[in-house]
């Protein structure tokens, strides 16, 4: 019998050769040549590492990923990391969620796949279910609080999550994995989860390193709380590898491609509603589902809608995403190595729901146009076939919804105008090209510098067409923009229309160096990142929160006049530059003890909602150019290995500048996306990993995090948020957690715990949710008996003891108790059937 207790998230190690720690393959061959040592202990304890490196960084493998359920997304695999804190929206890892590290949000964390940036070009998002099949995934190498210097990211304040794909095997195989799944709670009912995966390794096809895999995965679940939706995703993945001589040098391109196709999700209680009682969770839809939409077209009446596919839950949030990657190694002499990292991303995605639209035209002082105003769309177009736009009641010759006075001094809408119901979610289609070269130098075994430049050009089209809408209440297309609606004369309507390219020029260089017998290693570096933010609105902005009225059909020019206030369409450019260091050191006291610290400076350039929103104030208003967000980074630990006892203890504190929020500005007399000065976050990472002999290992870990807000936010000319002193919303107070993995023949048992500290809902703290506790277990069966060495049977079981409590929420400054917030994951169980040769 063999025991094995483990940590869950951090055991002490440094890199190996072959093993895919760093971002690029240039940051990862440079930081190879300095850290290994050799040591056993440097291969981490149950597919866990903390590199023994300047910077923080937690390394998980796929020893520790194949044992959480098959499917799962990335960053709840990573909720084992101390400091990361991920709350899943659904048990099956498609549903999306929130994150943070060290209490920074997602938006402020860059997400890297193979060296390539994953987070949204626009608003620097993460979308946690889009992210490669864990089973494809070697390793991920979380960064906490820092970056590497060639890393192309816009928004990297809190830290990077690292991914890299698996290489090829020189030796033929192929993998098969089936899952089925349900929850498993009171009241839960039926919502099964099927999920099938598959791959084939080519091995070495030419005796000359050529090798390949090649993989598909299909995953169904139906909605985790309310009647109504479900989620299907799709994923196909390919690398093909060639080795190039016989020191390391190799060329590799990589596809992915994911379609997601969901119904929106969460639960219908606020904040202030959530009562801890269970019964609540799983609910009805409102409204009569199946349901007719209101189809009657009547030439004398003002035909309307009724509520069949408006509901929340009936609103889709559907994407295909792809990538392209090239990575390569060459050495050039025996001292010089140039590597190169090259992508080509696509995302076609839109969220959102359905409007009521007028078959009217928009009238203003006798301008008849088509388009959105105000919120509502105008097609001047019969879109229900009556034959006529509605009915004209006063007589005026203009067909369109007005108000009268009651004469008890009330105010009652008079309907002329036929409405249509019709999908309209917010578009959104990227092209991204991203490039990363490296060229390393060794000066003698103890000293090497390398240079670097990133690039990365990001086009961003936003829109908002529209689709009619099925009998049932269903979208006929769940992407408008593929056959969108018209007016009269053709013109498509968009209730946004806007295209941005994101562009990044950068350059870096760093130096490595050892010194007295390898007692000490020192890492400088420098990275000067040049962004452009090439903004077209083609919409009239008409208030400073981004509201906009977009025009189709009819007389723009009049328009604008009438509309004084509102700013034109029109095109901006804003340029970002910041010098950043980022430096560190390793000191090792005695060969088990060292003491690692670091600096690094990092910034997170402005989304382009926020500038969007500032176009509304012309340019030469200070309140229309938000600055960048900085941040600087310090690390100090001190780190204990040998074969027996790995243990480290990290303090750390970062201080960020120009902290951006919709608060009051004197510039505008307004409230407007800001900066608002500074936050000081501060806290501990501890772990610690005993391994008295072979096969029984024990871990556990635990993170204390604070966060200080610098001052009070203006709301208005006199008044103020009462933010100063106080914790950022959504940052976990503390996290603590483990895991123990335990063996029995050909039986492995493991059991794992996260704790999650309170929460704030808003900035003010008017409101904290409360904390929560999660165990996971797994169990394997091994086939090895059956002459079947890599295949298993295994069961996932994931919140065991079915707590209820507020998982994910969309906080903000003053955000209220009355908001609704997302259940956290129900428990669940999950079989799954791996076959590999």
């Amino acid at each position: 019998m063999k025991l094995f207790l483990m940590g869950s998230a951090a055991m002490i190690a440094v890199a190996i050769p072959g093993a895919a720690f760093a971002q690029s393959t240039g940051s990862q061959d440079f930081e190879d040549s300095i850290v290994v040592t050799g040591a056993k202990v440097d291969q981490g304890i149950g597919g866990v590492r903390i590199p023994d490196s300047p910077k923080a960084k937690v390394v998980l493998t796929q020893e520790i990923i194949e044992r959480q359920r098959p499917g799962q997304s990335v960053n709840e695999i990573i909720n084992l990391v101390p400091g990361v804190s991920f709350t899943n929206n659904d048990p099956w890892g498609s549903a999306g969620g929130s994150f943070t590290i060290r209490g920074f949000s997602s938006d402020r964390i860059a997400q890297i796949l193979d060296g390539i940036p994953l987070n949204d070009s626009g608003n620097y998002a993460i979308y946690t279910n889009q992210q490669l099949d864990p089973e494809l995934v070697e390793s991920i190498n979380v960064n906490l609080g820092a970056t590497d210097v060639d890393s192309p990211t816009a928004a990297a304040v809190g830290g990077t999550v690292n991914i890299n794909s698996l290489t090829p095997t020189d030796d033929f195989g192929a993998m098969a994995s089936v899952s089925y799944g349900n929850i498993v709670a009171e009241g839960s009912g039926d919502r099964p989860f099927h999920r099938v995966f598959g791959m084939i390794q080519t091995g070495d096809i030419t005796g000359h390193g050529t090798k390949a895999w090649f993989s598909a995965s299909r995953a169904y679940n139906k909605a985790s709380f309310s009647d109504y939706g479900k989620i299907e995703k799709n994923q196909y993945n390919g690398k093909v590898w060639q080795d190039i001589g016989t020191n390391g040098d190799f060329i590799a391109l990589a596809g992915h491609y994911n379609v997601n196709r969901n119904n929106f999700g969460g639960s219908p209680a606020s904040a202030a509603a959530f009562s801890g009682d269970k019964s609540a969770r799983f609910y009805n839809v409102s409204g009569d589902i199946p349901c007719t939409i209101n189809t009657v077209a009547n030439p004398g009446i003002a035909d309307q809608t009724n509520s069949c596919g408006t509901q929340f839950e009936r609103r889709y949030n559907p994407s295909n995403t792809g990538n392209a990657r090239l990575s390569t190694r060459l050495t050039l002499t025996d001292r010089l190595i140039f590597s190169a990292d090259a992508a080509y991303q696509y995302v076609k995605a839109n969220g959102g729901g359905t409007t009521s639209a007028y078959e009217s035209a928009f009238a203003q002082g006798g301008n008849l146009l088509s388009g959105y105003f105000n919120g509502s769309a105008y097609f001047n177009r019969d879109l229900n076939g009556d034959g006529t736009l509605g009915v004209d009641r006063n007589n005026d010759g203009v067909i369109q919804d007005y108000t009268v006075t009651n004469p008890d001094g009330t105010r009652t809408t008079v309907r002329e105008s036929d409405r249509v119901l019709i999908g309209n979610p917010s578009q959104t289609q990227t092209k991204r090209w991203v490039a990363i070269a490296n060229l390393s130098y060794e000066f003698d075994d103890n000293n090497r510098v390398r240079l670097s430049y990133s690039f990365d050009r990001a086009r961003h089209r936003q829109t908002g067409e529209g689709s009619l809408i099925q009998l049932d209440g269903e979208p006929t297309d769940v992407f408008p923009v593929n056959d969108p609606l018209a007016d009269a004369a053709g013109n498509i309507l968009q209730k946004r229309d806007r295209k941005s390219y994101a562009i990044l020029h950068q350059v870096a260089g760093e130096y490595r160096g050892t010194f007295f017998d390898d007692l000490l290693t020192v890492n400088l570096g420098v990275r000067a990142p040049f962004f452009k933010r090439d903004l077209t609105q083609n919409c009239f902005t008409s208030a400073p929160n981004g509201n906009v009225n977009c025009i189709a059909g009819g007389n723009v020019a009049a328009y604008a006049a009438a509309n004084p206030t509102f700013a034109a369409p029109q095109n901006r450019v804003y340029n970002y530059d910041k010098l950043l260091p980022n430096v560190g050191a390793i000191f090792k006291i005695t060969p088990e003890i060292s003491l690692a610290g670091s600096y690094a400076a990092n910034i997170s350039v402005p989304g382009t909602d926020t500038l969007y929103n500032s176009v509304y104030l012309p340019s030469s208003n200070n309140a229309s150019k938000p600055v960048a967000e900085t941040s600087d980074s310090f690390d100090l630990a001190l780190r204990y290995q040998n074969n027996i006892v790995q243990a480290a203890v990290t303090g750390w504190y970062a201080k960020y500048k120009n902290r951006i929020a919709s608060a009051y500005s004197f510039e505008c007399d307004c409230s407007i996306d800001t900066n608002l000065g500074g936050v000081k976050k501060y806290g501990v990472d501890a772990n610690v990993s005993v391994r008295p002999m072979d096969g029984l290992l024990l871990y556990a870990f635990g993170s204390y995090i604070e966060s200080e807000i610098g001052a009070d936010v203006q709301t208005g000319p006199t008044t103020f948020a009462a933010t100063k002193g106080n914790r950022e919303r959504s940052a976990p107070a503390y996290l603590w957690g483990g895991r123990v993995q335990g063996t029995l023949g050909p039986v492995d048992l493991g059991a794992q715990i996260k704790r999650t500290g309170s929460r704030y809902l808003n900035d003010i703290n008017t409101f904290k949710v409360a904390g929560y506790t999660i165990v996971d277990l797994d169990l394997r069966y091994n086939l090895a008996n059956l002459g079947l060495e890599k295949s298993f049977f295994q069961l996932n079981v994931s919140n065991l003891f079915d707590k209820f409590y507020i998982g994910s929420f969309s906080g903000g400054l003053t955000t209220a108790a009355s908001s609704f917030v997302n259940y956290g994951s129900p428990r669940a169980i999950s079989a799954s059937m791996v076959v590999a040769f």
